[in-house]
């Protein structure tokens, strides 16, 4: 199946949006979101399913639009000094069906001029979370040296995200993997340009990357005990 939905002019109207971050022109503007953006990145997903199963049949690939795969366009500015309304991306996120937020084990991809990637793993998880996942560290070094240093991870990621500057509590700051159990984030990156996003192959060319990350993803759902 190939991919007739995420095409350069998803990335013109971000890149319009950007210059004219105000509801009068996201308003005058709503059909080219909808037919732009919105619709196109919805029947990426819903077609996408199908290749997500066959990874893993736990990854929900929801085409609603509200609540679903596709992040919302509106920023929530109550608490930020930034009071532009719409982000200037677009996020899918494919996460676990055990997860109800963005910090659930998931396959990320992000849309943006200039900025494009794929991403695995899990971002910010909450503390019982992020504390599972350095104990199954402890539990198992083996198993998560092997998830991140397999040759086909290694030559398709980088692991990313932030880090504590010292080890956790409760950890020892001498264990030989520390700098791992520092970090806050699990998560692997890889980036990748509009021209890749918008070829007629990408369906098939974002699953093998997310299946380059499967070995991460099947270590972090062991150590948050759901299955992969």
């Amino acid at each position: 199946m190939a991919n007739h939905s995420i095409r350069p002019r998803l990335f013109k109207f971000l890149n319009d949006l950007a210059a004219n971050n105000t509801r009068d022109w996201f308003k005058a503007n709503s059909s080219r979101y909808e037919q732009d953006l919105r619709g196109p990145a919805l029947e990426f997903i819903e077609a996408f399913e199908t290749r997500l199963h066959k990874i893993s049949p736990f990854f929900v690939a929801s085409a609603k639009k509200a609540g679903g795969s596709l992040f919302r366009i509106h920023r929530d500015v109550r608490f930020s000094k930034d009071k532009r309304p719409y982000k200037t991306n677009t996020g899918i996120q494919f996460r676990h069906e055990a997860g109800k937020d963005a910090h659930a084990p998931g396959f990320y991809l992000h849309l943006e001029p200039k900025s494009v990637f794929v991403a695995v793993g899990s971002w910010r998880p909450d503390t019982p979370t992020v504390t599972a996942i350095r104990e199954g560290i402890v539990a198992n070094p083996t198993g998560w040296k092997r998830a991140i240093g397999g040759k086909r991870f290694k030559g398709t990621y980088e692991l990313s995200g932030e880090s504590l500057k010292r080890a956790p509590r409760g950890f020892d700051s001498d264990h030989p993997l520390v700098e791992d159990l520092k970090r806050k984030d699990f998560i692997a990156v890889r980036k990748l340009t509009q021209k890749a996003v918008c070829a007629d192959t990408f369906d098939s060319d974002l699953a093998a990357l997310f299946r380059a990350g499967a070995p991460l993803m099947k270590f972090l759902c062991d150590a948050v005990d759901v299955p992969f």
